[in-house]
């Protein structure tokens, strides 16, 4: 092959490569989007649900080199950078709705109230749609118990008074205090890592501590924080831009081979 000829194949082909793993690597980056969309698309309707986000950003991918046989590198590599994904959620407040329900309460501020799973772990949530089990025990919409703040579950009376909950979370059944619900919060959401539905739990070692003056609303839930409308308008956009990374990818396959018949 001429020598002219072989230096445009080499670094055609260098290109390619290059363009070639940036948009496969495009395309895994709008999967981990797509799947967090995907996500907040069916979970919209859950009380208390926290949008999961994906923030997009770039990577070194070190330095290639055009001439593998080269002796040194030199002007024959070039660095490659690669999108990157990094998984969040967005813990910005829901609006609050009313139910009608006593055993529905909102949070309005910050804070989670706390549950216990049957397995005896803790977990936190800001899903405050409650109702009673069969032994009169205040449970969350999967069962788990509704922890007081002296850390036992909350258990009402059986003789069916009315139930009233106050601001600061006290639950009275008619002139009865039954408990008062323990509402937590973290000094860094970082600590907390999503679970089943509007679940957190905490990571790393990481405790809670009671928020001082809880603020809540007795009949009322809190609505997750995803628009609906907005997500739809990030699924097509995340199919737009994969179908253009697909098309890419198979234009620069083409063209290699074209290049690759042309030059023997």
């Amino acid at each position: 092959m001429p020598p002219l000829a072989s230096v445009v194949l080499r670094e055609l082909r260098f290109f390619m490569n290059i363009g070639l793993y940036q948009s496969a690597a495009s395309l895994t980056a709008l999967e981990h989007w797509q799947d967090a969309v995907s996500q907040n698309i069916t979970s919209s309707g859950v009380p208390g649900y926290r949008k999961r986000t994906v923030e997009f950003s770039t990577q070194d991918g070190g330095q290639w080199n055009l001439d593998p046989s080269a002796s040194t590198s030199g002007d024959t590599t070039q660095i490659a950078q690669f999108p990157k994904t990094t998984n969040g959620i967005n813990y910005q407040g829901g609006d609050t709705q009313p139910s009608g329900r006593d055993l529905d309460v909102a949070i309005q501020g910050p804070g989670f109230f706390e549950v216990q799973s049957p397995d005896g772990s803790l977990a936190y949530t800001r899903d405050g749609e409650f109702s009673i089990r069969a032994d009169r025990t205040l449970v969350n919409g999967s069962g788990a118990e509704v922890m007081s703040d002296s850390g036992s579950a909350i258990t009402l009376a059986p003789n069916g008074e009315k139930v009233t909950i106050n601001k600061d979370g006290t639950i009275q059944q008619g002139t009865a205090t039954v408990g008062r619900l323990a509402v937590q919060q973290f000094a860094d959401t970082g600590q907390l890592k999503a679970v089943a539905g509007s679940l957190f739990v905490p990571v790393n070692g990481a405790t809670p501590t009671p928020v001082e003056a809880p603020d809540l609303l007795q009949g009322y839930t809190e609505a997750s924080n995803v628009t609906p409308m907005r997500e739809m308008v990030d699924m097509v956009l995340i199919s737009r831009c994969y179908d253009a990374n697909q098309k890419l990818i198979k234009t620069a396959d083409e063209e290699m081979q074209k290049t690759l018949d042309a030059l023997g």
